[in-house]
């Protein structure tokens, strides 16, 4: 099957499974959107969505987020994984925000990640569901299923995102990347995944991964004592 042929035939059953695309982190503006997506490394989204509403009822604006202790922001965060890195690197982009952009989240990518803490899978992210540029965001279902998917090497999530973003239509960018993250969550998991029957890895993985992944899913066969027992036994003997 060509790439183009894969593609499209992976667009068709993405739109039909998962037509809708809501984001999955609950914010009310560009910026609560900016730190849920920033709390979200290493940690779920329901666990960022549990902890964000107290704290956006103390900081909802990056004003507020300035002014506030870096030790009362890690309390608040105490339950996400990396809390006190990540409350140090809020009140900093917080501060940046009002000092050099007036307290109003950046819509350029070099902006967003010349903020503390933010790197380029955050600010593709808000560039992509708070503004509406064109991006891939590539997180780790993502990476795994480009390559499950035989559309890139796996290597590094720079090399996915390069593949899938020549791969697809721009256009469908911000609502792929999003169905694709649903989908491995709902019906591709990473491991014991029967990837002959599965809607997508039936047709767009190839033979030689479906094998592999069906053979590293098989426990490994165990030897009874007896016969470990006879085996040496033998070897014994014709050491002898």
């Amino acid at each position: 099957m060509k790439r183009t042929e894969k593609a499209a035939r992976i667009q068709s059953v993405l739109d039909e499974l998962i037509p809708r695309t809501p984001i999955p982190l609950d914010h009310s503006d560009p910026f609560t959107l900016l730190v849920s997506v920033a709390l979200s490394a290493q940690t779920t989204d329901k666990k960022v969505n549990e902890v964000t509403p107290a704290l956006f009822a103390r900081a909802p604006t990056p004003a507020a987020m300035a002014r506030m202790d870096v030790e009362n922001v890690r309390e608040l965060i105490r339950q996400v994984g990396l809390a006190p890195s990540k409350a140090k690197a809020l009140v900093s982009l917080s501060q940046r925000l009002v000092e050099v952009h007036g307290g109003e989240v950046p819509q350029t990518f070099e902006e967003l990640e010349a903020l503390q803490g933010v790197g380029h899978k955050t600010a593709s992210v808000v560039m992509a569901q708070a503004f509406g540029v064109p991006a891939f965001p590539v997180d780790t279902h993502i990476h795994r299923l480009a390559a499950r998917w035989g559309l890139s090497s796996g290597k590094s999530v720079e090399v996915t995102e390069r593949d899938l973003k020549r791969t697809f239509p721009e256009e469908h960018w911000n609502k792929l990347h999003l169905q694709i993250i649903y989908f491995g969550r709902q019906y591709c998991p990473a491991l014991r995944h029967d990837l002959a029957s599965c809607p997508i890895c039936s047709f767009a993985a190839s033979k030689k991964r479906i094998l592999e992944e069906a053979a590293s899913a098989r426990p490994a066969a165990k030897t009874s004592p007896r016969t470990k027992s006879t085996s040496t036994a033998v070897s014994t003997r014709r050491k002898r």
